[in-house]
């Protein structure tokens, strides 16, 4: 059985990273989508608010399971016997910090693989941040994230506007 990671902050969850889970999970047996504690980023949401969004948008992919997670990424595929990790690139920016991230996790783990994949071209140049910032200011959010996504986002900004 191969299984494979595919490890991120997910804040929020949007269609290309659930293009990538799904066509990784047509390819591997196993996917597991870690979402990362993180906190050095200040999430929008907390770690298992994102953890229960990810498994509500994703439950309908048999061999794909959701949880969330601390520390080194490739210390947590060890601990869960992946010894693949799947990893989105959008554009040649996100492709060099992803090399350095495989080439330092590959001194850390040399057992551990690295797989890239590309999202569909509508999906290309959704990012996580421009979903998060066009939230924020009220834009429709509703083409780039799930509908439970983006009832999430309305209501984490309303408090936010709110002051809670």
């Amino acid at each position: 059985m191969t299984g494979a990671l595919y490890p991120g902050t997910f804040d929020p969850l949007t269609n290309g990273h659930h293009d990538l889970v799904r066509r990784a999970a047509a390819i591997f047996d196993r996917v597991v989508v870690a979402v990362a504690a993180n906190p050095g980023k200040a999430p929008l949401f907390t770690l298992e608010e994102r953890v229960a969004l990810a498994r509500e948008v994703l439950a309908d992919i048999p061999n794909v399971e959701v949880t969330g997670y601390t520390g080194l990424t490739v210390d947590f595929a060890r601990q869960h016997n992946l010894r693949v990790i799947v990893r989105g690139l959008r554009a040649v920016s996100d492709f060099e910090f992803e090399f350095q991230l495989a080439t330092m996790s590959r001194h850390l783990a040399d057992n551990v693989d690295f797989v890239f994949m590309t999202p569909t071209e509508q999906f290309n140049f959704i990012s996580s941040t421009l979903v998060r910032e066009i939230a924020s200011l009220g834009g429709n959010v509703s083409q780039f994230v799930h509908p439970k996504v983006e009832a999430a986002l309305k209501r984490a900004w309303a408090k936010k506007r709110a002051g809670n």
